[in-house]
């Protein structure tokens, strides 16, 4: 199949699950057309059936806002036709989904039919999506899309409260690739750089936005941090950033917290980590929980959205209350105290992983493209 991928590009969750699914369908034999304004961070264009097309948008002093939704849709049309792609598969409802659907609408005036899976992964939904502003958009750009997907059981329970919406939505969970997880032995060592023997190593890696609860994680670290030694290691960047710094000093711990910006080295600090820190507001899915568990790390997370479809509690880690940061270091110290039910954890955490492996995933998504590809041929023949 000739597939066009449209997402994000950057560190978030959407663009990693849409670059790594794209990848994987290429090693499966698929032409495989990203498109989208910047190289996804991600993407190795060493694959032959591995393309990337940029979306430039010319800037007019006659808009106030560069109008990126129109030069996606022409962008989309001109590369249908000229790699004659079969079908389009767009991550997040917004603008993918509502450019896709323009998209499909100029092609149709020259006679090409092209089916359209969205994608719907959280905040396009719960935050931005369900904005009044949005809201009709949104509905409008689900509905018109010929397959609709989302990540959980629970945002996909959350898509059709919020939204009115008349087409079937399947849950395909995210995934992971377990293959690219090498055991920590392959890995060069140099955990002594960011903590000594005797000390856990606790990690958290997000956006730093508020639905992260930020203050959260420093609390809990610092609820833990009384009872053994530990090192929190605070992998990423955004608005929450300076007044978590600022709350490691009022608390006294900076010199226990390190903030290594966005990284690149994601596998490796994982392979390092004892303790992954998930207190968020929500999560569609926890992406973030998933990868670590599969580099063996147990998870201490909050109980909402789709995480308790990830984490399993009291078997991958623990699940609390948001905001509940007293049970979430005390659940954390009954992991991390003893190295039998530490070892334990990991184990579990690692054999949930696997339900999520990207080779179980990626033949739900075939079949759904050639389900799409298959119903669209049949609707231009019966036209006819």
């Amino acid at each position: 199949m000739k597939i066009a991928i449209v997402c994000y590009p950057t560190f978030g969750g959407s663009g990693v699950v849409a670059t790594e699914l794209g990848l994987e369908l290429a090693r499966r034999g698929h032409e495989i057309h990203f498109i989208t304004y910047s190289q996804p961070v991600r993407l190795a264009l060493l694959n032959a059936n591995v393309h990337y097309h940029e979306v430039n948008v010319p800037e007019y002093p006659l808009f106030h806002y560069q109008p990126y939704e129109l030069a996606l849709s022409s962008k989309l049309v001109d590369m249908v036709k000229l790699y004659k792609i079969e079908l389009l598969h767009v991550h997040y409802a917004i603008p993918h989904a509502y450019a896709g659907y323009m998209a499909k609408q100029m092609l149709k005036d020259e006679g090409i039919k092209i089916p359209m899976v969205t994608t719907l992964h959280g905040t396009d939904i719960t935050l931005v999506g369900n904005h009044p502003f949005y809201k009709p958009a949104v509905t409008f750009s689900i509905n018109k899309s010929d397959v609709v997907t989302s990540v959980s059981q629970s945002l996909k329970e959350d898509t059709l409260k919020l939204f009115d919406i008349k087409k079937e939505v399947v849950v395909i969970p995210n995934f992971i690739e377990l293959e690219n997880h090498k055991i920590e032995a392959d890995i060069p060592c140099y955990r002594s750089v960011l903590a000594s023997q005797n000390e856990r190593i606790i990690t958290h890696i997000s956006n730093f936005r508020k639905v992260k609860r930020i203050p959260d994680v420093i609390k809990i670290f610092y609820k833990i941090q009384q009872s053994i030694s530990a090192k929190l290691l605070m992998v990423g960047d955004g608005p929450e950033k300076e007044r978590a710094e600022n709350l490691c000093n009022e608390l006294g711990i900076a010199d226990k917290v390190i903030f290594l910006g966005n990284s690149n080295e994601i596998d490796r600090i994982l392979s390092y980590s004892d303790l992954f820190l998930l207190p968020s507001e929500t999560e569609s899915f926890g992406l973030a929980a998933l990868e670590a568990m599969a580099w063996s790390v147990p998870v201490i997370s909050s109980n909402s959205g789709g995480l308790p479809e990830v984490n399993l509690n009291a078997v991958s880690g623990y699940l609390s209350d948001v905001g509940n940061i007293d049970e979430m270091a005390s659940n954390a110290l009954k992991i991390l105290k003893e190295n039998s039910v530490l070892k334990q954890f990991k184990e579990n955490a690692f054999e949930t992983a696997k339900q999520f492996d990207i080779k179980k995933i990626l033949p739900l998504y075939e079949d759904l493209y050639h389900k799409a590809i298959a119903n669209s041929k049949k609707n231009s023949i019966s036209k006819e």
